[in-house]
């Protein structure tokens, strides 16, 4: 059985406040299973977007949720990532945003390879 959407969002909010890091939710989804997306702002004006990694990625790793990046490149502007949850946003209205403020771009979640 997987964790409910809002039960993962809280521990990882008090994560990222157990490692000093702003974190606040930007945008509250379906608790059950509403499909989660990370922001990550460096605060210089770059961002890197998190989404739930393919469900085949799941297998090899052994965690509950695995996450991919959803740009090739390290960091994208602020605006090409609002445009791309705004996206995200219109197919699926469930989601949940969580967003991150560290200049490290740190984000603590278990990755997919890349």
């Amino acid at each position: 059985m997987r964790l409910r959407s809002d039960f993962w969002v809280s521990a990882y909010l008090r994560r990222c406040a157990g490692e000093n890091v702003a974190a606040v939710l930007g945008r509250r989804g379906a608790a059950e299973a509403g499909a989660i997306f990370v922001r990550v702002d460096r605060l210089d004006g770059t961002v890197t977007l998190y989404g739930p990694a393919p469900q085949t990625e799941l297998r090899d790793h052994g965690v509950e949720r695995l996450w991919a990046r959803l740009h090739r490149e390290a960091c994208i502007d602020a605006p090409r990532a609002a445009e791309r949850l705004r996206k995200e946003t219109g197919f699926d209205p469930d989601l949940w945003i969580v967003e991150v403020e560290d200049r490290a771009g740190r984000s603590f979640l278990d990755l997919a390879a890349e």
